[in-house]
């Protein structure tokens, strides 16, 4: 049985409580309906989630949307770490729900499969079709229909200080067990002298990184077998790669065990901070003593990385290549390691009353001229035909190579569940730890399965 919006429960930050009722998702009656006002008279809201959509796109979409309809597109930024819990307060509500949402491309099966947006399968032509990336059609698809589509992507790479690896005397690493090596090696030998330096910051919770040790290695998050998702961080192959990881943890990372994935280019841009002859790094006032050689992080965060310099009377961050490099995470093989593909989707609420407004908006998203914008901002655009507007710098070709071999997560129907409970940011800080990692993957097995089927 599919869930309905209609049934849809209480979601907390820890679970997902979502009703069913029906046989099928949601579609957009209001789309269709001859009482539907004229998307000339509809005033919309657009929800986009975190700060990844620049203000020059943001300022495109309201411009271009009043110019085309006459209405009003109001655009409200919601939080990335409350954005399940509102819209599933919002989305059942026809009163005050969003238009359209940006959603995680990770959160869109859960929100799919309970019919919380319209159908827009008579729109995908339209909207690119085939040329859409694929998988993240697949995760906002349900019974062969479209009910989100791809609204950006941005695969991981990595971020290094070429003067660090320089003094340490190593070289980029061809494969993932000379990049484990490589870091330890950097950490070790500590060429800046800093305290709580790490060859590779990696936060004990940051497991949106750290699943690519899993999956190089031939294992997975969970598997789907007869309808039914199981947890597979007990698989050999899993444990395998947690195991590696947990080496990189314990001699490459001073990272907190509590660190996530957020802001790790904090720890690049101060590995310059402390002079090579600083006796006490604590002692220098305003500065962290956490520092790094390498990072890895969406590509879009080159922008926040770079020396130190003064522009029109204002302290900024500028690339400086003779300082700073990238490149892919390597696999076992030496080709790029499947990385966890970044991104989100965006979708029409089904409680909208602006469906018409709405799929204008939907228009002006997937044309090539805002697919085209979101390319020059480093975002990659969800049509492959404009994935050149990334151009052809070192940014552009890491994440189109690394994008080439990413992964998403299991599109179970309960993966928004797994996310929010804290889960898995609990059992990567335990493996950081140094914690039994086979024990640890059989535990944790055991409480995600039953989320990854809606059952908690």
């Amino acid at each position: 049985m599919k869930k309905m919006l209609s049934a849809i429960t209480l979601l907390t930050a820890s679970a997902l409580a979502l009703g069913a009722c029906a046989s099928a998702p949601a579609t957009s009656p209001t789309a269709t309906s001859t009482a539907a006002t004229s998307a000339a008279a509809q005033n919309i809201t657009l929800w986009l989630a975190g700060g990844d959509t620049p203000d020059a796109l943001r300022d495109y979409l309201k411009t271009t949307y009043q110019a085309k309809t006459g209405g009003t597109l109001t655009i409200e930024e919601q939080a990335w770490g409350d954005l399940v819990t509102k819209l599933t307060t919002a989305l059942p509500d026809a009163n005050n729900t969003p238009d359209v949402v940006e959603i995680g491309n990770t959160q869109s099966p859960t929100f799919t499969n309970v019919g919380a947006f319209s159908d827009i399968t008579d729109m995908y032509a339209e909207l690119g079709g085939d040329k859409l990336l694929q998988s993240f059609v697949e995760v906002g698809k349900v019974d062969g229909k479209n009910y989100t589509l791809p609204y950006y992507f941005g695969s991981r790479y990595l971020f290094y200080r070429k003067d660090i690896y320089r003094a340490a005397g190593v070289e980029v690493p061809k494969t993932l067990d000379e990049f484990n090596a490589t870091v330890k090696t950097i950490t070790t030998k500590n060429p800046k002298n800093i305290k709580d330096f790490s060859g590779f910051f990696l936060g004990g919770q940051d497991w949106r990184n750290g699943i690519s040790w899993i999956f190089a290695n031939g294992g997975d998050l969970a598997k789907q077998e007869n309808g039914q998702w199981t947890s597979t961080l007990s698989d050999p192959n899993s444990i395998k790669g947690l195991t590696q990881l947990q080496s990189v943890f314990t001699d490459a990372s001073k990272a907190p065990k509590t660190a996530k994935d957020q802001s790790p280019w904090l720890y690049i841009n101060d590995a310059d901070v402390i002079k090579d002859d600083a006796k006490d790094p604590t002692k220098v006032t305003g500065k962290t003593s956490l520092a790094a050689a390498t990072i890895m992080a969406p590509g879009w965060a080159h922008w926040s990385i770079g020396d130190l310099v003064k522009k029109d009377g204002k302290q900024v961050r500028e690339w400086n290549d003779d300082t700073f490099g990238t490149f892919v995470l390597p696999g076992n093989d030496g080709q790029p390691a499947p990385v966890f593909a970044g991104g989100s989707n965006i979708g029409i609420s089904a409680t909208s009353k602006n469906q018409e407004g709405s799929r204008e908006l939907m228009k002006i998203i997937f044309s090539s001229e805002y697919q085209q914008m979101l390319g020059k901002n480093g975002l990659g655009p969800a049509n492959s035909d404009y994935t050149s507007s990334l151009g052809d710098d070192q940014f552009a070709k890491a994440l189109i190579e690394s994008a080439s071999h990413s992964k998403l997560t299991p599109a179970a129907p309960g993966w928004a569940t797994v996310e929010a409970s804290g889960k898995l940011e609990e059992f990567f800080s335990k493996i950081a730890a140094g914690g039994d990692v086979t024990a640890l993957a059989t535990e944790y097995d055991a409480l995600l399965t039953p989320m990854l089927n809606g059952k908690q």
